[in-house]
Order: structure tokens, then C-alpha cells, then sequence
């Protein structure tokens, strides 16, 4: 099953993946959260638009769930944004997971307008992207405040609502990062193993 976390990128497109890799080499990925990061959705549809009526939305050979995704970019990003968090991509199931602070408004345009064969699950967040976007900013700029007591090495979110952090000893590094962004952060942050980047 063929996974991905999508987030936006500087130009404006949506990319699979983003996790910024810290202290030297950047480029190094975590890994797409497993099945059992997933919540359970509140709300399931499946698309009922004729195939191809996104068209607009993404390349003419693109299929119905590039084209679904295309149109929920323009959404996240634009009249939503304060409600959007994240989504993550099945590409062999035509599906996406897509996480909001409830919005019916949001939910009815996404499930109106997704493409035949494109279903889209949505789960209940009560953050943004851009407030989460910030905590990252807040720990890369703190990259080099835990030297000597662990390495932090690399920061980025997920898709589902949560900051991944790779550090080289997570045992250590989680009590300390969820003391240091305090309660309300310490819930988004997922603490894992990440190996040092190296030079390929």
C-alpha cells in the first residue's frame, strides 16, 4: 500500500513528504505514520463527480485523485486554511485522510466536488497547519539548544496534526521537548529514532 504525507511547498504545490532534516545534509525523510496513527474519521465519502470534472485542477493525464488533491490544495490553502492540519495519501486505494478542526462548511466542499472512484476520510484536529507550522519553526530553531544532551536531527510534520522530530535517543529527548514546548504542544509532538543524514 503505497502511502504519503502531502504538504505544501513554497511554490505552492502540494509535495509528498516533508520532514526538514537537521545539522549538515538536508533532504532525509521520516518515515509515513502506520495504520495504528491513523484516528478513526468522522466522516467517509466517496466521490460522485465525474471523472475528469477537476480538470482544472491538475495536469489533463492526472487521475481523479491527483486532480481531488489538486482542488483540496486550493481549499486548504486558500478559504480554509484556518481549519485545514494536514492529509495524508493512499495512492492504491484512491484515498485520502484529510485532518481539520471540524468544519461542515469545509467537509461539504471536499466531498461535493471529489472525483468517481476518490474516497476522502476526515478526522477531527483542533490545530492548524500554520499554528503547527510554527511549533516546527520554534524546535529547528532550538536545533542546537539540547548539544550534549541529545541530537536533534530533523523536525517536520506529519499530515495528521502531530510534529515528527527524529533525535538520536528518543528515551532521553521526549520528557525533556515535551517539558520544554509545554502541555498544550507536548500532545503534537511524536519523539522517534532518526539515523544521522548522510552523504549519499
Amino acid at each position: 500500500m503505497r502511502k504519503g504525507v502531502r504538504a505544501r511547498a513554497g511554490t505552492g504545490a502540494a509535495v509528498v513528504g516533508i520532514v526538514v532534516a537537521l545539522g549538515g545534509i538536508q533532504g532525509s525523510t521520516a518515515d509515513a505514520q502506520t495504520v495504528g496513527d491513523v484516528s478513526t474519521p468522522t466522516r467517509t465519502c466517496h466521490g460522485e463527480q465525474p471523472k475528469g470534472s477537476l480538470a482544472g485542477y491538475g495536469a489533463p493525464e492526472d487521475t481523479p485523485l491527483e486532480r481531488t488533491l489538486g482542488y483540496v490544495d486550493k481549499l486548504a490553502y486558500g478559504r480554509y486554511s484556518d481549519v485545514f492540519t494536514g492529509l495524508v495519501v493512499d495512492e492504491d486505494a484512491a484515498a485520502t485522510d484529510i485532518y481539520r478542526i471540524p468544519s461542515e462548511a469545509f467537509d461539504t466542499a471536499v466531498c461535493d466536488t471529489a472525483e468517481k472512484g476518490v474516497t476522502v476520510r476526515l478526522h477531527d484536529r483542533d490545530i492548524n497547519e500554520k499554528d503547527l507550522g510554527a511549533l516546527v519553526d520554534r524546535i529547528s530553531d532550538d536545533m542546537n539548544r539540547w548539544d550534549g544532551t541529545f541530537s536533534l536531527r530533523e523536525v517536520g510534520l506529519d499530515g495528521s496534526g502531530h510534529v515528527h522530530i527524529g533525535v538520536d535517543d528518543p528515551g532521553t529527548a521526549e520528557p525533556i521537548l515535551r517539558k520544554a514546548y509545554g502541555e498544550r504542544n507536548a500532545k503534537y509532538l511524536r519523539v522517534d529514532y532518526a539515523p544521522q543524514a548522510e552523504l549519499l
